[in-house]
Order: C-alpha cells, then structure tokens, then sequence
C-alpha cells in the first residue's frame, strides 16, 4: 500500500500563494487516481481537486477553479496542489489521497472511494 506525505503548508497573506506536495513511497503514482481535499475548522471534509491517471483528466471543485492547479511529477513520485491568490477561506488543513478505483466527474469527490490518505499539512491564509 502506498504511504503518503504532505508538506508545503504555512502562513502566509491574502493573495499570495503556496505549492503543496504529496510525496509517495512504497508504489509509484503513475497508475493511481489522486486527489486533494481539505477540512476547514468546524466543518467536513471536502475534495478540492482530483487527476485521472488514464488520461490526465483533472477536476476541481468552483471556488478554486481558476487559482489552484493539481499536477504530477515526471517520476510518479510526487502530486502538486499549486495554490494562488489565496483568501482565508482556504484555511485548512490539506489532505492528499489516492485510489485504484475509476474517478468521474461524478465520483472524484467522494472521501470513501480513496483508500490511502496522507496526515495533512496545515494551511492557514490570514487577511
């Protein structure tokens, strides 16, 4: 089973930005489906963005759809969350996780479909 951990979190302004990322040992990423979610204080767990292994398809949730950008390394090691212009509301702590299983424009942001999560990194945005 794959381990996964995330670092890249921080403090930082509104409006400025921070690249998380995922590194992955004990299997390579190059055929696993991955996602990012994130838990705000006080509220549940959200998916935020998603990448398709088969085909490079990837899916975000509105609020961060033109600000945030999920990628791959080359060596299948290591998934990005490329944050920007970020605002308080993206407080949270960040989450990376995978799944065999397929994901759809339906189904990517369902928490139960991935089987392997990181231990989060922290993410606080102050104005």
């Amino acid at each position: 089973q794959v381990q996964l951990v995330e670092s890249g979190g921080g403090r930082v302004q509104a409006g400025d930005s921070l690249r998380l990322s995922c590194t992955a040992s004990g299997r390579t990423l190059s055929d696993l489906n991955m996602a990012w979610f994130r838990e705000a204080p006080g509220k549940e767990r959200e998916a935020i963005a998603a990448s398709r292994w088969t085909d490079g398809a990837t899916y975000y949730i509105d609020v961060v759809q033109d600000r945030f950008d999920i990628s791959r390394d080359s060596t299948h090691t290591t998934l990005f969350l490329r944050m920007n212009d970020l605002t308080p509301d993206d407080t949270a702590v960040y989450y990376c996780a995978t799944t065999e299983r397929l994901i759809s424009r339906t189904t990517w942001r369902l928490s139960e479909r991935y089987a392997s999560w990181g231990q989060g990194t922290q993410v606080t945005v102050s104005s």
